[in-house]
């Protein structure tokens, strides 16, 4: 499953963008590899989302270290919100378009 995911991103279009969530979780694994970093978070039962669980794709190691997030400073355990968009068919997936983290606003795209 974890393959389907991993290549599933691939496409903008795959993403519904007309849907923007907004999940508030914790990392559970971390990648920081081309050509997208990406993170699984564990969200807490909420009236907000469904999932409890999001793969969430992010931006390429280059633009996530220019933009202040160089490997190593995303870490399993931390408290992250993510805002993006979800994949059109694999349902524990969404593409991320700003990241918060430690207090700090990361725009990805």
């Amino acid at each position: 499953m974890l393959l389907g995911l991993a290549l599933a991103h691939h496409g903008w279009s795959s993403y519904d963008a007309s849907r923007v969530i907004t999940a508030t979780g914790t990392i559970t694994e971390v990648t920081f590899e081309f050509p997208h970093a990406t993170i699984w978070i564990e969200v807490p039962p909420s009236g907000l989302t469904l999932q409890r669980r999001w793969y969430v794709v992010l931006a390429p190691p280059s633009r996530m270290t220019a933009r202040g997030l160089p490997n190593g400073s995303l870490k399993v355990g931390a408290r992250v919100t993510v805002v993006g968009y979800p994949h059109r068919t694999e349902p524990e997936e969404m593409r991320a378009e700003r990241i918060i983290v430690d207090g700090k606003t990361v725009e990805l795209r």
